[in-house]
């Protein structure tokens, strides 16, 4: 299953020196997408009262994460 990334979270320009090209890719916007969606839910109640697993979390917040690429692609 391939998703869309969005590309780097936090790209480098030209002139920023780097030490290999692994350093180059850092974190993609989706992961970075999701992390934030992530914590907001969190927070929400039910969640802290154990209502839903760690992984209907997780799932959840990539399904925010994609919803946002989508959307940022459109604008």
């Amino acid at each position: 299953m391939s998703k869309e990334t969005g590309g780097p979270a936090f790209p480098l320009d030209a002139s920023t020196p780097v030490n290999s090209v692994d350093e180059m890719k850092g974190m993609a916007l989706r992961d970075y997408f999701a992390a934030k969606a992530m914590q907001a839910q969190l927070m929400h109640p039910l969640v802290q009262n154990g209502e839903g697993t760690r992984l209907d979390v997780a799932m959840a917040s990539y399904q925010m994460a994609d919803a946002m690429l989508e959307a940022k692609s459109k604008s």
